[in-house]
């Protein structure tokens, strides 16, 4: 399901960023807001390589009685360099079913004051999401980054018409560029009142004359990309609003389970049990001998089936609305909310009650509660009500519903028992009627997303290092290494290995692999031969020095900068390692670096050497919590990596007898 119900055009920016300065005066024709923020002058900033400032970005909505909308908007930004000239695009949104753009014009204002206007012949109309067979949300946009240069002004104006599902709309004050003004006004009729609530920044209050309410912020420093920032949408400030007359039922939400009875109705009449979806049910749980063995059986097939998204009349609420699961079974594909559907019937059969539910894909941390709203949620998932007999990671307990095996039917490579990591620990709401409600996704431990390495190796007397590698992969570990088996072809896999292998040692090569994928057990398997010549460096004839963290060892860090301006996103990690070397007869152990051991309340890591006769033993453990830090402590997280660094940077020296 996706969010096709948002028609508010945006520009989306992802740059990196550079101060510029004071705007030029231009010619008459561009209209006179153009030429009045085309003035403005630019403050410095202390981020380096700004591509481009936005002068402006106002949104106008303006509701008639009957809920229909009128909207304008109008942005503006300042080239500032060669990079940012990619950003003068315009683009509008719309449903074919609901909505429709009356008009699009873009103005260019270089520095030398002459004005090239866009108008309908540059206008390109195409498919907003060209992957579905069939989508009514359409784009519109206007291209003048060819002629853009550096010192430009580009502006554009959009205005729309569209019939509102919902009293309730978002809005952001900025990408990642620097924003000089940002404005969100709505002009609702007589009798009509507004509310809204902030995220990511102090509350920004409306202005209010009559029925006209105006959300206004200014001079918004560019955000930066950093490693391990959390997303643009949980660092830009943003308002959630609510409008309506007094009795708005059905078109706004006070709390979160009037979403669930609002959306369940939908859902449920769509659950059609009939001999077809219930024979194939039985067919596919003949051979299963628990609860949980059923569950996976029907999560497997359901998930097998194609995805495909066919999106027609979601202006009018279809975007919140599945198939039957007997049409989703006979045609054998559908999107998120079909797969959902179509497990939910088949489970049925089988006398197994399961639950849609409505989370957001792509981020845990977007969905706000503050904002009881469908506008949040762009993906469905299912939960299926286990008994005490069912144990599983992705297993939680609400009060009313009881216990709950969360499962992405859409996800092909994640199999029933675990869960997507961008959907660990978001909000969800579980469609179940009075019974619903927002409720927190499961957070899988580490200790079931882990990899465990096993290496066993010898060293030779001129410094060549051969042997195996063995990894065992569960929980969203396996994922990955799932998806890179599945997706790539033999030859291009084979090059991912030794891409990995040739990263701790530039003349690696790989000798022969094997894989085996315990899907059902969200575990993978991988052994790996190699050898390396030279790895191990001769000095003087008589002193060997190498590195024993082969594989995965860090040469640098995400934290190199002394300073961040953002909070650091850690997720849920785990990888356990024991390394046994065969050392070349006539060397012993002279040194080894010192064990190390670090205890955080984001991770821990712990590295131990141990000589026994002629091998030495290297173990060392990593791991790290799903953790939001804040920058203050920045300087703690970048200690931590950086000692890491160092002691997997670090070689065990061998002298001659």
């Amino acid at each position: 399901m996706k969010d096709l119900i948002k028609l508010r055009q945006n520009i989306v920016v992802l740059s990196i960023l550079l101060f510029g300065l004071v705007g030029s005066a231009f010619a008459d024709d561009a209209p006179g807001w153009v030429s009045q923020v085309a003035g403005s002058s630019i403050p410095p900033y202390d981020v380096k390589n700004v591509p481009a400032v936005v002068l402006l970005d106002e949104y106008v909505a303006s509701v008639d009685s009957s809920g229909r909308i009128s909207t304008t908007t109008r942005y503006a930004i300042k080239i500032l360099t060669n990079e940012g000239r990619r950003l003068a695009i315009a683009r509008g949104s719309y449903l074919t079913s609901g909505s429709k753009i009356t008009d699009i014009d873009a103005w260019l204002l270089p520095p030398d004051g002459k004005v090239q206007a866009f108008g309908k012949k540059s206008v390109i109309d195409m498919v907003d999401d060209p992957d579905d067979i069939y989508n009514e949300g359409r784009i519109k946009v206007i291209d003048a980054s060819d002629s853009a240069v550096v010192g430009a002004v580009f502006a554009f104006t959009v205005t729309t018409e569209e019939s509102s599902l919902f009293y309730q709309d978002q809005w952001s004050f900025q990408g990642r560029l620097p924003v000089l003004r940002g404005r969100y006004s709505l002009n609702l009729p007589s009798g009509w009142t507004a509310s809204s609530v902030t995220f990511n920044a102090p509350e920004i209050r409306p202005q209010v004359s009559g029925s006209t309410y105006t959300w206004e912020i200014s001079n918004l420093k560019p955000i930066t990309w950093e490693p391990m920032s959390p997303s643009v949408s949980n660092l830009a400030p943003r308002i959630a609003v609510n409008y309506g007359p007094a009795d708005a039922k059905g078109r706004s939400f006070p709390d979160w389970r009037s979403v669930s009875t609002w959306a369940t109705p939908f859902y449920d009449s769509m659950v059609v049990v009939d001999d077809n979806v219930a024979a194939k049910a039985r067919e596919l749980a003949a051979n299963a001998k628990t609860e949980l063995e059923m569950i996976q059986a029907i999560g497997t097939f359901v998930q097998n089936l194609q995805y495909i998204a066919i999106d027609i009349g979601v202006g009018y609420g279809n975007g919140y609305k599945p198939r039957a699961s007997s049409t989703v079974l006979s045609r054998g594909y559908g999107d998120c909310k079909d797969k959902a559907t179509l497990m939910r019937a088949m489970l049925k059969a089988l006398k197994i009650d399961a639950y849609p539910m409505i989370v957001y894909s792509g981020d845990p941390d977007f969905v706000r509660e503050a904002f009881p709203s469908p506008k949040q949620f762009n993906h469905c998932i299912i939960a299926v009500r286990v008994s005490d007999a069912t144990q599983s990671p992705s297993v939680m307990v609400d009060p009313k519903l009881g216990r709950l095996l969360i499962f992405d039917a859409t996800d092909a490579y994640t199999p029933v028992g675990d869960l997507p990591d961008y959907l660990q620990n978001s909000l969800a709401v579980a469609l179940a009627g009075e019974n619903g409600g927002l409720m927190r996704m499961p957070l899988l431990p580490a200790e079931d997303n882990k990899v465990e390495r096993t290496l066993n190796v010898s060293l030779t007397d001129n410094g060549e290092l051969k042997g195996n590698i063995r990894e065992h992969s569960t929980g969203q570990a396996s994922t990955g290494e799932r998806t890179a088996l599945r997706r790539e072809s033999a030859s291009d896999y084979r090059k991912t290995l030794e891409r990995w292998i040739t990263r701790a040692a530039t003349a690696a090569k790989l000798v022969d692999f094997k894989t085996t994928d315990q899907f059902a057990k969200a575990a993978f398997d991988l052994s790996l031969d190699f050898t390396a010549p030279a790895y191990g460096q001769l000095m003087q004839s008589r002193l060997m020095t190498f590195k024993p963290a082969f594989v995965g060892r860090r040469s640098g860090t995400a934290f190199s900068e002394s300073k961040r301006t953002t909070p650091i996103s850690l997720d849920e990690a785990s990888v356990i390692e024991t390394a046994t070397f065969d050392l070349p007869a006539g060397f012993i152990v002279d040194e080894t670096p010192e064990p190390l051991e670090l205890k955080t309340e984001f991770g821990t890591y712990r590295s131990t050497y141990e000589v026994k006769g002629q091998q030495l033993i290297y173990k060392r453990h990593f791991q790290t919590k799903r953790s939001l830090i804040p920058v203050e402590k920045y300087a703690e997280v970048r200690d931590f990596y950086s000692k890491i660094r160092d002691a997997e940077q670090s070689p065990v020296v061998l002298v001659k007898k």
